[in-house]
């Protein structure tokens, strides 16, 4: 039976570890929360006392942390980077969403000593975690693409190889900043017809089946009410934070300094996301960017 191992169990990692556990595998399991263990546990993951333990003789090693300075320092430069461990032929599946340098220059450390690593970050969200059904951006040689190709079809429906190493992490980033874009449009569309007297609901029905329709509109509604499973019906809460969103923006602005791509647009939703966070909604989900056009100040 394969063994991975199974390192960062946040809002998107533990269902992913929980659906691999399902699926059949050995799934080893680390967290530096105790619930987060604990909720693997009753997933039927085994828990370890540490990452190290976790990559011990694993024959996939998949990671899902915060920042690129979190993966160099788990598998490169920690106190006992995950490298020295994790078995030569193994393969590092990392879905953090990082920067496109860190995810290349890991990738060469790990290729020097006989591990292969690539970027494979996702989209979908946590209701797409929890149902398996994530989109795979992947940065990999052919043959590493292949072989992850069945571990992330257990845990996503749409599973794309981008390109060589990083190049998951430049689709990943080009996405969530044309999100991020939708998402401030959507917010100023439904709050222009609120102002004016349109219920919502029917607002939004309108422009689904119209040209304004888009993801952020058809499956994430921003306005509260509208649609009973998305984050804004439940205050705010879990989804994808605004502190998150910044982040990616900026992962985007770099790109875009970088190859002197023009991104305009993404600078003005960095600017609106970041006035946002400002008015003190960083841990709320970025959906509720929408308060900020209604001039709802944070607590």
């Amino acid at each position: 039976m394969t063994t991975i191992a199974f390192i960062g169990l946040g809002n998107m990692g533990g269902p992913m570890a929980a659906n691999l556990s399902r699926a059949g595998f050995n799934v080893r399991a680390f967290d530096l929360s105790r619930d987060a263990l604990d909720a693997a546990r009753s997933h039927g993951c085994e828990v370890a006392a540490s990452a190290v333990d976790a990559a011990k003789d694993a024959d996939v090693i998949i990671s899902m942390l915060p920042a690129g300075q979190h993966v160099r320092g788990l598998f490169v430069d920690g106190e006992t980077p995950l490298f020295e461990v994790i078995k030569k032929g193994a393969l590092v599946i990392d879905s953090s969403t990082i920067d496109a340098d860190t995810a290349r220059s890991v990738a060469a450390v790990g290729a020097e000593k006989g591990i292969g690593f690539i970027d494979a970050p996702v989209s979908g969200g946590v209701g797409g975690a929890q149902a398996g059904t994530l989109t795979f951006i992947v940065g990999a040689s052919a043959e590493q693409y292949e072989q992850a190709r069945p571990l992330l079809e257990v845990m996503g429906k749409n599973i794309f190889h981008a390109g060589d190493h990083g190049a998951g992490q430049v689709a990943k980033a080009c996405n969530n900043m044309l999100l991020a874009i939708l998402m401030a449009g959507t917010c100023e569309a439904i709050n222009m017809g609120v102002k004016n007297g349109l219920d919502p609901a029917v607002l939004s029905d309108i422009m689904k089946q119209s040209s304004g329709g888009n993801w952020a509109l058809n499956v994430y509604n921003p306005y509260p009410g509208v649609m009973e499973n998305a984050p804004a019906s439940k205050g705010y809460q879990g989804g994808f934070l605004t502190d998150l969103m910044i982040k990616d923006l900026g992962l985007a602005m770099d790109i875009s300094q970088q190859s002197a791509a023009p991104v305009p647009m993404g600078s003005a939703a960095r600017a609106l996301f970041t006035l946002h966070k400002a008015e003190g909604h960083g841990r709320l989900d970025f959906s509720s960017l929408m308060t900020f056009y209604q001039g709802k100040k944070g607590q």
